[in-house]
């Protein structure tokens, strides 16, 4: 297995190499896709750096107004609305984008399932709202990714039962990061931190130094419950502490719902996953969240080049194989 431990970098003594006589590291930030973006590389002047990062802003803009469920004028709620009448051909992104929700569906039996949108569309978190019982019992039915059907030759995308939603808000973040990262590299960039909320790739180190990055403890934004020295790879992080609020009976109401109870899911705070590509990783953390604790490592632990972190709701640490000493024997099968 491609284990994370081969994939950090450890080696902390190498010395920067020599850097151009102006060159430097940049930093940029903004939203998108209601999500902070944060951003920074090395590169040669302001303003080619300032080209770079608009190039990159303006594809997370892009990828929104295709992948939104908010917007009316959206790919994706052009599919909603039109996809339990007749096949509709999308975007090849777009396209990509609903064949690995279908691939980490069927991996995961169905815990990660982008028609959890049937429920999902009942909650809302601003207004601290969630559906009643009934609300839940009448569209719960419409959850199920086997009626998605995906006509790769003709790019299309139809809907086996009426009323059906689905919802990109597991996945497309991590899709607009490997995106970004793309323009990083045509741009002839090697080392840069691109992050999307819980999403987030390093591409290559830090001048000779591995990126640090912090796993937060789900429960005091300001400390780390893990640090990582990571390079060249792809981390996200799904938790219950993203978009939620306390009901009158004093119970979290968070957005990772389980598409079996169209409920939010109980025994984990959060799910960080280690991979090669922002969009695996995006839809294995919420995969793993709902599976829980034990279905969910044994599913990454079969996974060449996928490593998990996982919080339980007792703030218990459970890792993956790749992440534990090759001679710790506790590793769960």
């Amino acid at each position: 297995m491609d284990s994370f431990l081969r994939r950090t970098s450890l080696i902390v003594g190498l010395l920067l190499a020599p850097a151009m006589a102006k060159a430097e590291w940049f930093q940029f930030s903004g939203t998108a896709m209601t999500t902070p973006i944060q951003m920074e590389f090395w590169g040669d002047s302001e303003t080619e750096a300032k080209r770079i990062s608009q190039r990159v802003f303006d594809e997370f803009d892009r990828i929104d107004a295709q992948m939104s469920r908010y917007r009316e004028r959206s790919e994706l709620s052009a599919v909603n609305r039109e996809a339990a009448e007749h096949p509709v051909v999308v975007s090849g992104g777009l396209f990509r984008v609903f064949e690995k929700a279908q691939e980490v569906s069927e991996l995961s039996d169905g815990a990660f399932d982008i028609s959890f949108g049937s429920v999902g569309y009942l909650y809302d978190f601003r207004e601290k709202k969630q559906p009643t019982a009934e609300e839940v019992e009448q569209h719960l039915p419409k959850i199920n990714y086997r009626d998605i059907e995906l006509n790769k030759a003709e790019r299309s995308v139809s809907f086996r039962k009426a009323g059906l939603l689905t919802d990109m808000g597991g996945i497309a973040k991590g899709y607009s990061v490997d995106r970004g990262i793309a323009i990083l590299k045509s741009e002839g960039i090697r080392h840069a931190r691109l992050s999307a909320g819980g999403d987030m790739y390093l591409l290559g180190d830090k001048r000779g130094r591995p990126w640090v990055v912090g796993v937060r403890d789900p429960r005091q934004a300001a400390k780390n419950a893990v640090v990582l020295p990571v390079s060249d790879v792809a981390i996200s992080t799904s938790g219950d502490y993203e978009r939620f609020f306390i009901d009158e009976e004093g119970n979290r109401v968070h957005h990772i719902l389980s598409p079996k109870s169209g409920r939010p899911v109980e025994g984990i705070q959060s799910v960080t996953i280690i991979g090669n590509d922002t969009l695996t990783t995006d839809g294995l953390s919420t995969a793993v969240f709902v599976l829980g604790v034990e279905k969910g490592l044994a599913m990454i632990n079969k996974l060449d080049g996928i490593d998990a972190i996982i919080i339980d709701s007792d703030r218990k640490l459970h890792y993956s194989r790749g992440l534990l000493d090759p001679q710790d024997a506790s590793a769960p099968e």
